[in-house]
């Protein structure tokens, strides 16, 4: 299936690895024309280079509110267009409720929801009919996340946000999209299983709750972002997608 992805210019934030670099990978493998972002300038640099010349790196951090402008313009420099852009962030620290600070709570809502409102806002202001906004956002938009209560206040209120930008910019042509992993097998989930007593049992005990058995690959992943910012997808509008193996038991 051609997705008609050729040609076609994204900016993907957060994309060094993890989700955003799978899609990333994806949409250059497509066909796209990606600016790809970190915070760390040599990661940026290097992931970058390894996507070939339909890629360009931009260090940046999704909390400063110049990136926006500096991106989309990258986009234009580079490439000589923009027509959509996915949001994707490292996850805030874990922790409960009663241990998280008031500066981690700062930190992360400058980064997981301002930043992305600023980048959406200015990406609206710049599509065509036919762009795309996207955010990765988390399962736990439906649920909450045991020890990941910064994750769980924060990604919630940016999907009602996603869904208010689809209401306002569909009478422009404009779509905007959520994806929602679960347990995709990236260092940061790794992570998170690492910070048990025993990661082996714990990673067992997720598996037997997913329908599939198994944690999701990170292109796969990719693949199911790249479909949702291609033309492909063309009315798909205002939807948070699972992707989780079937772990969501609601519709």
């Amino acid at each position: 299936m051609d997705l008609g992805l050729k040609d076609r210019v994204y900016v993907v934030t957060g994309a060094t690895r993890g989700l955003g670099n799978a899609a990333a990978r994806e949409l250059v493998a497509d066909g796209a024309k990606v600016v790809l972002t970190g915070r760390d300038e040599e990661r940026v640099a290097a992931a970058a280079t390894e996507l070939g010349p339909n890629a360009v790196g931009l260090a940046v951090d999704n909390a400063d509110p110049s990136a926006p402008a500096r991106l989309i313009a990258a986009a234009r420099d580079a490439f000589g267009g923009f027509d959509g852009i996915l949001v994707s962030v490292g996850g805030p620290p874990a922790g409960f409720a009663a241990d998280n600070t008031d500066e981690q709570w700062q930190a992360a809502f400058e980064s997981v929801f301002l930043g992305a409102v600023r980048l959406a806002r200015a990406a609206a202001a710049e599509l065509d009919d036919g762009g795309v906004i996207g955010f990765v956002l988390s399962a736990s938009v439906h649920e909450p996340i045991p020890g990941l209560t910064i994750s769980n206040g924060l990604r919630p209120g940016l999907a009602g946000f996603a869904k208010s930008l689809a209401d306002e910019l569909g009478p422009r042509g404009i779509r905007v999209v959520g994806l929602l992993p679960a347990r995709i097998d990236t260092d940061r989930v790794r992570e998170l299983d690492g910070m048990s007593a025993d990661p082996e049992a714990t990673r067992a005990a997720h598996e037997a709750r997913i329908p599939l058995r198994r944690y999701g690959a990170p292109e796969e992943f990719g693949r199911t972002a790249a479909f949702f910012l291609s033309p492909a997808a063309s009315y798909l509008t205002g939807i948070m997608l699972p992707v989780d193996g079937g772990s969501r038991h609601g519709f």
